[in-house]
């Protein structure tokens, strides 16, 4: 059975919920034990992984914080709503984690430098990169299957770190494993500081990702084409065009001009503009609001501002 808005906001929001209180939880867990076990070993590549599940946590309770604020309707100063605030927390999360990358790429190098690492790499490294691995693998499933169920861009996004995490503590183990086998110590923050580029790589990614969604961009082709195919299987309708699709937080909000006989009643036209609404919105799920435009057939307006038409995207 199909949700109806109210419903789908509110299962939004559980979903987001639950993720964040899974992640909050689990990822002081880890930070915890991955803390304690680098202060036994004197691994600085573990005390990284360590500081790396310390912003999850900081992400997670962001997550929280900003299920609450999505939850609010819309109202006079937000007509759009409040989902916005959670692509503003995503692109935050990015510098978060951009952050905890650079600091341990300064400390690597520092450590390289100054040679300030320990001549032996102790099993509690290796045990605390294991447990990490296995914790970490757990918290990426959870965040994935909830971050489809949702659709939530902040859930998506600590899903992706989770993975990265995942890469992050199987660098330090193969890392801390090879200086230990090869008793050759300085491999901790030789691999501690890769580690740093990988997570400094996702942290643009994410960036750029939520750049683009809050300068209302769209790189989506396939749900244009969903959008033309939906519309001109309207009786009545001929080129759609001007089109504009955003995103809102999960959802999209969508301008679409049409054409109709120039003959047909304001009712009859209106009737038609609804049939497309629908159409749009059985084609595209989770759809905000679609806002569609009536003219005459063959009307040429210059002073219309941008918008993609069909050629653009086939």
């Amino acid at each position: 059975m199909e949700l109806n808005t109210a419903d789908r906001n509110e299962r939004h929001i559980v979903l987001m919920r639950r993720a964040g209180y899974i992640a909050l939880f689990g990822n002081l867990a880890l930070a915890c034990v991955k803390i304690f076990l680098s202060k036994v070993s004197g691994s600085l590549a573990v005390m990284g992984d360590g500081i790396d599940s310390l912003t999850d946590v900081a992400i997670a309770l962001m997550t929280l914080i900003v299920s609450t604020v999505v939850s609010r309707p819309g109202d006079k100063e937000h007509p759009w709503g409040h989902g916005r605030a959670e692509t503003t927390a995503t692109m935050a999360l990015s510098f978060v984690i951009f952050f905890a990358g650079a600091q341990l790429a300064l400390s690597s190098i520092g450590s390289l430098i100054r040679h300030s690492y320990k001549s032996e790499v102790s099993p509690a490294a290796l045990a605390a990169a294991a447990i990490s691995i296995t914790g970490k693998a757990i918290l990426a499933v959870t965040q994935y299957t909830l971050g489809k169920k949702s659709g939530s861009a902040i859930i998506k996004a600590n899903a992706q770190n989770m993975k990265s995490d995942i890469v992050m503590s199987s660098g330090v183990l193969l890392g801390i494993g090879a200086a230990r086998l090869f008793r050759c110590p300085s491999l901790d923050p030789v691999t501690a500081l890769l580690v740093s580029a990988w997570v400094i790589k996702n942290a643009i990614a994410i960036f750029s990702d939520m750049n683009t969604e809050l300068m209302d961009g769209n790189t989506d082709r396939e749900i244009y084409k969903r959008l033309f195919d939906a519309a001109s299987s309207v009786k009545g309708v001929s080129h759609p065009h001007r089109a504009r699709i955003r995103k809102i937080a999960s959802r999209w909000d969508i301008d679409l001009d049409i054409e109709v006989d120039g003959k047909m009643s304001v009712s009859a036209a209106h009737e038609i503009a609804c049939q497309v609404e629908s159409a749009v919105r059985c084609a595209i799920p989770d759809v905000y609001d679609i806002m569609v435009h009536v003219e005459p057939a063959g009307l040429n307006d210059e002073n219309e501002q941008y918008g993609l038409d069909e050629s653009d995207v086939r």
